[in-house]
């Protein structure tokens, strides 16, 4: 097996395996609410279930593949006006991805991929890898499922732009990877502030080359965006192996992303 859980090995077992050509992968989520039709766990669901799924996708790897305990909690401040979210602060939550970086580098491990399934922990992760860069020389990679391209057709066009949140797409993973947590009596059309403004002309956007800020329920009162109703397992089988195939890929250019390239400071 070319990938091991990083918490079932002892410490000499990681001591043999933890050198540059290495990669440690770090799962990163939120708990937080996504509508009355999603547990808080989704996004540590859906990523963990991606994650899993990349790594059946890789008989072999050129190097050790080190997968960390996920950082269920993360930066999920637009979701704090409803029950059951839990956050760090932007810089806590920088701090505690450092630190584990900084743990990592003192292992004698230069590559990790960030692997985010929160949508909130986007722009912490670009500050983070940074800083790791810059202190330990590491190769830090920023893979965010979300922005994946989806396959074809999935959904339409419009599901896809604005349901940002708890919307086809996630409900779709969560009926593939636990069906029995979605509570299918609870699906509508949570119709949020993007599609209303689109269809109106509009441009500025939640999200898009000009978006603003916004809190949960900015987007649809009830803090979810899209039209759920249109989820399914099958949708959620698809995306799921469209989606570990890309992380797949990603994990495979992250080990043979040659370090030497990499540029270094002038003393």
């Amino acid at each position: 097996m070319a990938w091991h859980h990083w918490q079932d090995l002892s410490g000499p077992e990681l001591a043999e395996l933890a050198d540059d050509s290495a990669l440690a992968v770090l799962p990163i989520a939120a708990i937080e609410q996504h509508g009355p039709h999603l547990p808080l766990s989704t996004d540590v669901t859906i990523g963990e279930g991606l994650l899993a799924g990349a790594l059946e996708h890789m008989d072999t790897a050129s190097a050790p593949v080190l997968v960390l305990p996920t950082m269920a909690i993360a930066a999920s401040p637009e979701h704090s006006s409803f029950a059951g979210t839990l956050s760090l602060d932007a810089e806590t939550a920088i701090a505690v991805i450092e630190s584990i970086g900084a743990s990592l580098a003192a292992a004698g491990i230069r590559r990790l991929l960030l692997f985010n399934s929160h949508g909130g922990n986007k722009a912490v992760l670009d500050i983070v890898a940074l800083k790791l860069r810059a202190a330990h020389a590491m190769l830090v990679v920023k893979a965010n499922y979300f922005r994946f391209s989806a396959p074809p057709a999935i959904l339409a066009a419009d599901e896809l732009a604005h349901g940002l949140h708890g919307g086809a797409l996630e409900t779709s993973l969560m009926l593939h990877f636990a069906p029995d947590s979605v509570r299918r009596d609870q699906l509508a059309d949570f119709k949020p502030i993007g599609a209303h403004r689109a269809a109106a002309g509009a441009t500025l956007l939640p999200e898009g080359d000009a978006g603003f800020a916004w809190m949960a329920e900015d987007l649809h009162p009830q803090g979810v965006a899209g039209d759920t109703r249109l989820a399914s397992a099958e949708r959620g089988a698809t995306l799921a192996t469209h989606f570990s195939v890309r992380l797949a890929a990603i994990i495979d250019e992250t080990l043979a992303f040659d370090l030497d390239t990499l540029g270094h400071r002038n003393p």
